[in-house]
């Protein structure tokens, strides 16, 4: 029998008005069902993050397995990397509280800070070699003879050029390669750098980067005219990057000239900078006095 669009309209009319009769005589059979949807939701997500803490689990039982099995190097073997004890790299605290500039005053006005530099460049940073070569040791790659081995060994290394804040000098003994870890740290005081120019009110300036990685063969030609060379040599890890204080890059406009900054203006800004980092626990800083530069080792 065929069924008309009235007659249909009609049934659909008579069903909804029994249900909500069924509804006002008997709430609570709408609030079980509201609770019996409620309960099966919960015991899904419960499902998901039952499955996402399994894996989890699993995946830092592989790295525990790896990491046990490879102590003696002290290293993690992840998917043919060698990545030094997968630890994170040291978020700095903040230094203002949430929501204030370091750069205005609460009145609007912009914020100026004196430069202080430090007491004693040689006093501030009297990080020598051994303490150095134990962070080195620490967080680095293994030492690689020559150039060649460097560049099928670059896992668990990245590539570091010159950027808005950080020039690369022509690197003539290294090549520009860091571990993650010393990666960031470069690119911390190189921001700060900036930070403290700006609230000084000195032109910016990048600092300028003079050594990187060192295979054993750099450091072997650098130490026949190099008396601060040494042949276990922080470089060797790609933890360690030198720093010089007596030039700088200028940032300018093209075709706008900034006024001139004398060296030891920008030094004494970049050791303030410096000993904030050390004083923060994110690097050692040996200051060296015939090379013209900071030697800096992740920490």
């Amino acid at each position: 029998m065929r069924i008309t669009k009235k007659r249909y309209l009609q049934s659909f009319l008579i069903v909804t008005v029994v249900l909500a009769i069924v509804r006002l005589l008997f709430p609570s059979v709408a609030k079980d069902r509201a609770a019996q949807t409620a309960v099966r939701e919960k015991e899904s997500v419960d499902s998901v993050e039952m499955r996402s803490d399994t894996a989890h689990d699993g995946q830092t039982a592989a790295v525990t397995k790896v990491s046990d099995a490879d102590a003696d190097t002290d290293k993690v073997v992840l998917e043919g990397t060698y990545l030094s004890k997968l630890a994170p790299s040291p978020i700095p605290p903040l230094r203002y509280p949430a929501g204030v500039s370091p750069f205005f005053k609460s009145d609007g006005s912009l914020r100026h800070t004196p430069i202080y530099s430090v007491p004693g460049y040689q006093r501030t940073f009297e990080d020598q070699q051994d303490v150095q070569l134990v962070s080195a040791s620490k967080w680095g790659i293994q030492p690689v003879q020559n150039r060649e081995e460097a560049v099928r060994r670059k896992s668990g290394l990245v590539f570091v050029g010159s950027n808005p804040y950080v020039y690369i000098d022509k690197l003539h003994s290294s090549i520009p390669y860091l571990v993650p870890r010393a990666s960031i740290l470069l690119q911390d005081i190189g921001r700060s750098y900036f930070d403290s120019l700006t609230m000084k009110g000195i032109p910016l300036h990048k600092i300028i980067v003079t050594s990187v990685l060192r295979s054993k063969d750099d450091v072997e030609r650098l130490r026949g005219h190099n008396g601060n060379a040494t042949q276990n040599s922080c470089h060797l890890y790609g933890t360690t990057f030198d720093v010089c204080y007596n030039r700088y890059k200028t940032v300018e406009p093209p075709g706008e000239q900034r006024r001139a900054v004398r060296n030891d203006t920008l030094k004494y800004i970049l050791a303030e900078v410096l000993r904030d980092m050390r004083e923060e626990k994110r690097c050692y800083v040996k200051y060296e006095v015939n090379q013209g530069c900071f030697h800096i080792t992740v920490r």
